[in-house]
């Protein structure tokens, strides 16, 4: 790994305690750390100017706060403008061992993936330190994601631990991107539009006594919005617009079938009801029958959906010119 090559972008907000550590343990391989005060009531930004003397430290400054998102991408662009090729993101509360970085960095140095992310999940004992609450609202979120970006083989979707390679920046419509905490979920339904390969990294992380700042009740129903907008979006791009295939007709005549026979069987069901008169076998047939057809061909989608999942890295293949010169 070379040190021209690796910067690291920190959203700071609220992390005056944990900051130092965090910085002091990001490894000597790392040529750039970009700390992003994001309008920080605390003055994160003056606290490590005051504070930290790593020459490899440059704060940032949002004039607003834009959220985590917003954060992250403005230091990406830093990095992509001062000539790096991978930023790796690392949350500024202690949370994220920065140590790991090497293993987040290695698969796209490689040519193995575009973009790599932290999963929690993957060895049973990295489970045993996770709140039961975080365990279970990930699962199911790890569910939805799945659906709604694309990259069925991914799990802990809102892990923020990532390392991207910046020639990707060009590929993404980052005034689309969410900025808030649905930043990691909605950046990995772009990157699958831009068909990304991404992969996933095991890790443990670490739960003190650090302040969250992610209250379940304000981003649920956000959270959901935002993912069935991006599986009708992903339909649309990845199964009309770019290539009508089998599996969109699959798709479509799915759920056509499936609602036909579930809403003619339920008038059914309620004229039987009103007349005491049962249903016919064929008139139950007919409302069974499309059903299960329905579900067997969204099945039949899916699993070409997931067979779909992008495994060829883009970065390689892109122009030089993408990133400028150091």
């Amino acid at each position: 790994m070379s040190e021209s090559n690796i910067a690291v972008v920190i959203p700071c907000y609220k992390v005056k305690t944990s900051i130092e550590k965090v910085i002091s343990d990001i490894p000597s391989v790392v040529g750039r750390i970009y700390c992003i005060d994001d309008c920080c009531p605390d003055k994160s930004g003056d606290f490590i100017e005051e504070n930290i003397t790593d020459p490899r430290v440059k704060v940032l400054r949002n004039n607003v706060n834009l959220g985590v998102g917003g954060a992250v991408m403005h230091g990406y662009r830093a990095a992509h403008d001062d000539g790096y090729h991978i930023a790796v993101k690392i949350d500024g509360d202690g949370q994220m061992d920065p140590l790991l970085l090497p293993a987040f960095v290695r698969p796209i140095l490689n040519g193995e993936a575009d973009y790599t992310k932290g999963n929690r999940f993957y060895n049973l004992r990295y489970l045993e330190s996770m709140p039961a609450k975080r365990l279970i609202g990930n699962a199911a979120l790890s569910f939805i994601s799945k659906i709604s970006t694309g990259y069925w083989h991914l799990f802990d979707p809102t892990n923020g631990y990532t390392a991207l390679h910046l020639s990707l920046l060009d590929l993404l419509p980052f005034d689309k991107i969410s900025k808030r905490y649905f930043f990691e979920s909605d950046l990995l339904f772009r990157l699958n539009i831009a068909r990304a390969c991404v992969k996933d990294v095991p890790m443990k992380a670490v739960y003190g006594d650090e302040e969250s700042h992610l209250k379940i009740n304000q981003i649920l129903l956000p959270f959901l919005k935002g993912h069935l907008k991006n599986v009708a979006k992903r339909f649309f791009y990845s199964y009309i617009l770019r290539d009508f295939q089998v599996a969109s007709l699959n798709f479509i005549l799915g759920f056509i079938l499936f609602f036909f026979g579930i809403i003619f069987g339920s008038i059914e069901w309620l004229q039987s009801i009103e007349t005491g008169e049962p249903a016919t076998a064929g008139t139950v047939s007919l409302a069974v029958l499309p059903i299960f057809i329905g579900v067997q061909l969204v099945l039949s989608a899916i699993n070409n959906d997931i067979l779909n999942v992008p495994r060829a890295p883009l970065h390689p293949t892109l122009e030089d010119e993408t990133l400028p010169p150091q």
